[in-house]
Parts: structure tokens; sequence; C-alpha cells
């Protein structure tokens, strides 16, 4: 695959779109030439080193053997490049070995990666969610043995949490946890869908599992979080956990998911006991967020390999890009990537600003807005290349069977849209979504082309927001997924408006030109659905009820 980064358009969404720069009060070592630097290095890697490995990893897939996997010709070489090079520890405070830089910059960073090669940024993309969870919720000797491994990148992290009885029901999770004389636990039972479980690109493998104390309260008050290396500290030894599984997928054949037997493994208790679910939750925020960026970042190289096809391949004596439906899929897909992008990032700079309810809100809106579009992306590359599309050989294909996970994993879409009903709008009574629509209103008012249908889409987003939160709980949901769709139109419209408003400063005049047609194309394609929307939020349960199902 031949893919470069975007570096204009990352900038502009970065500075112009997201905020960047308010961050330079926490991060003062931050300037423009800081910034340049990181992400041409990773522009560099993503290109030259990851990039010519995600055809060979998608074809050649992992193999398991007596409990190994072995990864794809190359993937051991670039992880030690990744691992040398310091990327791993671009967040992480300074004290464990880190760069201290902000999460937004290894963000933007990790979107390059993941252009270049989703199945392999998923090993360091879990294991940045595991160090915030050791960060912020181990104790001190934890923080001491692990982190500094972690981020270096001598060591990588998983996330255990699905097992075969339980899905997304983490309540129902079966894995027990003992207490050993010494203060450990030993940990027994079944994990499935663990992506990184197995591999050989490091020595050791710490797995963040959860898992209930004998005589833990049923449900999810009873769940506790616990840290299980693959290697046993004490002694160095072989920890009792083996990958039984490797999963046959429709796509990221790079990456190995495993299913985990856990037989009587030793782990220690990260954070409370009977309180896992809510340290669990830092790291399944942070692979969210990343996820949401994993699908722009597909979108983002879906959409450079259609680009550049609509513009060697001729249909009815002209180039296919000239064709108005070519241009209007293109348009659709850069358009959207530029939302979500900016959507992903603007996120990013609430966590590192500690603005925790913009930070909140825009999670699940974020991740499933953001991962909707990689699946739309990535399908409208396919259809750009018309037959060659649909087979392997054109290598548009790969972008979709990669894509189509991530509406998936780490909470399906449709989780989303319950977190962001039940635990971010009920939570505070709609307040933070009203601020996000006046902010939208605000963004539009000083805009004439598009700012008509921002404003109306804004005011829609209130409007849906005043049912959501009056609405019986059965009605909400049952609107609950547009109602997400829509916070995440006008949340991409109204971070557009922004740049739109500091295009001619950051880009100039062809900036400028190339910004407005952006989001003139946005405006008209995307926002004037708002109305829509707003109906089917309103839609009712009755109207889902259906006896034929």
């Amino acid at each position: 695959m031949t893919y470069r980064a975007p570096i204009s358009d990352i900038r502009f969404a970065l500075e112009a779109c997201a905020g960047l720069w308010s961050l330079q009060r926490r991060f003062p070592e931050l300037d423009a030439d800081l910034l340049a630097a990181v992400l041409d290095g990773a522009d560099s890697f993503a290109a030259e080193t990851l990039a010519p490995l995600n055809r060979i990893g998608d074809r050649h897939g992992v193999t398991l053997h007596d409990g190994v996997v072995t990864t794809p010709p190359g993937f051991r070489e670039a992880y030690a490049a990744y691992r040398d090079a310091g990327w791993q520890g671009l967040s992480a405070g300074a004290e464990h070995g880190g760069q201290g830089l902000p999460r937004t910059v290894a963000l933007a960073c990790m979107e390059m990666m993941q252009s270049a090669n989703t199945s392999f940024a998923l090993c360091p993309m879990l294991t940045a969610g595991a160090i915030e969870a050791i960060e912020q919720h181990g104790a001190p000797d934890q923080r001491q043995l692990y982190l500094a491994k972690l981020v270096s990148g001598a060591w990588t992290g998983t996330m255990n949490l699905t097992e075969p009885q339980a899905g997304s029901d983490l309540g129902a999770l079966a894995t027990k946890a003992v207490a050993c004389t010494d203060g450990s636990y030993a940990i027994t039972g079944q994990k499935i869908f663990i992506t990184w479980g197995e591999h050989d690109l490091t020595d050791n493998i710490i797995h963040l599992v959860l898992a209930r104390i004998e005589g833990a309260p049923a449900g999810s008050k009873g769940v506790s979080l616990f840290i299980v290396p693959k290697v046993r500290d004490e002694d160095g030894s072989r920890n009792a956990v083996r990958c039984i599984g490797v999963e046959e997928k429709m796509g990221i054949h790079a990456s190995p998911t495993c299913t985990l037997a856990f037989e009587g493994a030793t782990g220690w208790l990260l954070g409370e006991r009977n309180k896992g679910l809510a340290a669990m939750f830092t790291m399944m925020n942070s692979a969210r967020i990343n996820v949401g960026v994993q699908a722009v970042a597909i979108a983002e190289a879906a959409y450079q390999k259609a680009l550049s096809y609509a513009k060697e391949r001729k249909q009815g004596g002209a180039l296919i890009i000239e064709h108005p439906d070519v241009r209007r899929m293109l348009m659709t897909m850069k358009a959207k990537i530029a939302a979500g992008r900016a959507l992903c990032y603007a996120q990013a700079v609430a966590a590192d600003n500690g603005d925790s309810a913009r930070e909140d809100l825009l999670t699940p809106i974020a991740k499933a807005w953001c991962t909707d579009l990689g699946v739309e992306a990535a399908s409208l590359g396919v259809q750009v290349h018309g037959g060659m599309g649909y087979v392997e050989e054109g290598g548009a294909a790969q972008f979709y069977r990669d894509a189509r996970i991530a509406p998936i994993y780490e909470g399906t879409n449709g989780i989303q849209t319950i977190d962001l009903y039940g635990r971010k709008v009920l939570r505070d009574r709609g307040e933070a979504m009203q601020q996000l629509a006046r902010n939208a209103s605000e963004a539009a008012a000083v805009h004439d082309k598009g700012g008509m249908r921002l404003h109306e889409a804004a005011d829609a987003l209130a409007k849906a927001t005043h049912h959501m939160l009056h609405a019986p709980r059965d009605d909400a949901l049952a609107g609950a997924y547009p109602y997400l769709q829509l916070a995440g139109d006008v949340a991409g419209g109204m971070l557009l408006a922004r740049g739109l408003a500091r295009a001619s400063d950051v880009r100039g005049k062809s900036g400028l030109a190339e910004q407005e047609s952006v989001f003139r194309f946005y405006s008209e394609s995307v926002l004037a659905r708002a109305p829509s929307r707003l109906a089917e939020v309103c839609i009712g349960a009755e109207a889902l009820a259906c006896s034929d199902f």
C-alpha cells in the first residue's frame, strides 16, 4: 500500500478545528516546531515501515501452534523499530520514561499508524490503554513494576473483558479470583476476543482481567480488575495463562484475536475490590477514542487509494474523477473524514484540558459516529474502484474488511447510544449536550455559506435533547441511535465551521477556498438531514413493534 500522512489536514484539524494550542498552559514545552517534528517522524515511520507490511499481514495472517502465536513476516522487526524510536511513550509521564506530550498529539500519530497498518497499530493502541489504567488506579509498587516496561514498549498490554457466555454483559462474567496468602489471586476462567492476547513481539504481555472474587456480590457490583502478567513477576516463570484459539476473522488478519484460558494464573488486584468496572473504563474509554480515530484512519487510507484510482482510470473517454457521481463519493469521503478527524482530536483536547464534561460527552459520539464513517468511506472506496474494488487484487476491499469491526468492538455502537443517553445526557439533564448545541450555533453565526444549515441542525439537536430527557425510557432508546448520529453531525459541523473561521490564517487563500468547499458540501449533504434525524429520534418504541420478527 502507498500511504503518506495528510500532514496539512492533520495539523489543520489539530490547530484550527480542535484547539490544540489551548493546551500550552498545561504543556508549555509544546510548540509548532516540536509538533512538526513529531508528526513528520510519525509520517515517515508509518509510510516507510508499516505501510509496506499491510498487504503482507492481510494475506499471511497469524498462526497458532502449541499456544504460541507467530506474527506475519516483518512484524517483529517493525515492532522493534517502533519500540526503539520511543513511540509508545509519547504521552506517558516522564517519571516512567515517557515524553509527556498531550494525548492529542499521540492520537494524531496513532491515526497515521492506523492508516498505514491497522492490524499492527492495534497492539500499541491497547498498550496505551493499559498504561492509563495502571497510572490512574495502580498502587505505587504496581506503577513502578509495570509502567516503565509498558511505556518503553518492552512489554505490551491487553484488555480482558468478554467471555463466551457473557458478551457485553460484564455483570454476567464467570472468571473467578481466589485470594492467596501472599496477597495475590489465582485467576481461573476463559476470555474471548482478546486483541493481541498472545504474540511474538515481546517477552511479556500484561493482561488486565476482569474477574469476580469469591463471595463478591452478583452482577457488575461484584467485579474486580486484576493485573495478570504472561510471565510471573517474582521468578520470571510462565504464568498459567494459555492461548487456546485464534479467530479467523473478516479483516485485521495480522492482529491475533485470541481465546485465553486462565488456569489459576497469578494476578494482582488493580484498584479497589468490587470496583473493577470503574477502573476498566479508564482503559475502555482510551480504546474507544482510539477506535474512533482508527476508523478515520482507515477512511483516509481508503480515500487516498480511491482518489489515486479515480485520477488514473478512464471510463467513457474521460478519467472517472470527472464523473459527477465519482466526485460526489470522493467529496463525501473527504468532508466526513475532516469532520471525524476534528471530532476525535476535540475529544482528546478536552481530555488533555481536564474538561471532563466535554470529554465524556464526545467519547461515545466520536466512537460510534466515526466508526460508522469508516465503514461508509471504505464502502465508497470500493464503489469508486468498480469491479476492481470487489476483487482482492485491487486492494480496496481490505479497507472495508478491516473497517467493519470498528462499530462492533470496544462496545458496539448500539451500546454507545445507550451510554450517551443513560450515562451522559440523563446524568446532567442534558446540559453538556445543550452547551454543544449552543456552541454550534455560535460557530454558525459567523458563516454565510453553510452557517444556516449548521444553525438549523443545532436547533434540531436541542429539540432532540429535550425529547430524550422527557420521553419514556423505551421511546428514548428507540431514538437513541439517530440521536447520537445527529449529535455527531452537529459536532462535526461545528468543528469544521471553527476551522473555516481560521482557515485563511492557517492555510492562506487557497486553503480558505478548500475549507469553504468542504464546509459547504458537509452542510448540504450532512447537516441538511437534521430535520429527518429529529423525526427519527422521536419515532417512539411503538414504531419498532413487529409481530413478524
